[in-house]
Formats: C-alpha cells, sequence, structure tokens
C-alpha cells in the first residue's frame, strides 16, 4: 500500500494504492508510525495516481493534524489537480499550513530548505 525512504533528511511516504474506506484506519496508523519514528524529520507524501480517491484524501488531511500537533512539517504531492483543489480546499486552516505540490522533486527540495 505504501514506501517510505529518506532523501535529503527529509522522509518520502509514497501511497501506491487507495485503501478505501475500510483500510483508512490501518494507513493511517502505518503513516503516523512512520512519521513518529522519524520526526522532527519533514515528511513529504506522495500519493500515486492509483491513490487518489476520497479515503486517501481524508488520511491525509487527518496526518496533517497529527504532523500538526507533532511539530513536523508536512507536504503532500498529486499530479491530480482535483485531489491538490480537494486537499487545499479541506485543510485545517489552524496552525501550520499543508504544503501541497505537484511534483515530488519540488516537494522535497522545499521540505528540505524549510528544514535547514
Amino acid at each position: 500500500m505504501l514506501s517510505s525512504s529518506l532523501d535529503r533528511g527529509v522522509l518520502v511516504v509514497t501511497v501506491h494504492h487507495d485503501p478505501g474506506t475500510e483500510g483508512r484506519a490501518e494507513l493511517l496508523a502505518q503513516l503516523e508510525g512512520l512519521v513518529q519514528a522519524h520526526r522532527p524529520t519533514p515528511v513529504v507524501v506522495i500519493l500515486e495516481e492509483p491513490a487518489t480517491d476520497g479515503a486517501v484524501v481524508s488520511v491525509v488531511l487527518r496526518l496533517h493534524r497529527t504532523c500538526r500537533d507533532l511539530g513536523v512539517l508536512m507536504s503532500v504531492v498529486s499530479t491530480s489537480a482535483p485531489i491538490r483543489r480537494m486537499l487545499e480546499a479541506d485543510a485545517d486552516s489552524t496552525g501550520t499550513h499543508l504544503v501541497i505540490h505537484a511534483r515530488t522533486d519540488t516537494a522535497v527540495t522545499a521540505a528540505f530548505a524549510a528544514a535547514a
């Protein structure tokens, strides 16, 4: 369902498939576990094309709240403009703003620079 790596001190997590509504809790638990294990490392969540459904969007928004509470910088990457708009519209506006990118390299570079 997901994979992770470190790139220039940034945790990069790729969500490969949408978990559907029944898999949301498991995906969120896996993502939160990675964030906890690597904190305070910034995290970039990449949503691959098969993982662009409402279930993933709700997980990403919940993860953003968790990262905000932990003081961890979080960014999201999606090539889907409708998903980026949905994330932007539904993101929690209190605290740290959810940064949304269309390209992975841009997201990782920005997260690396922000953490420096």
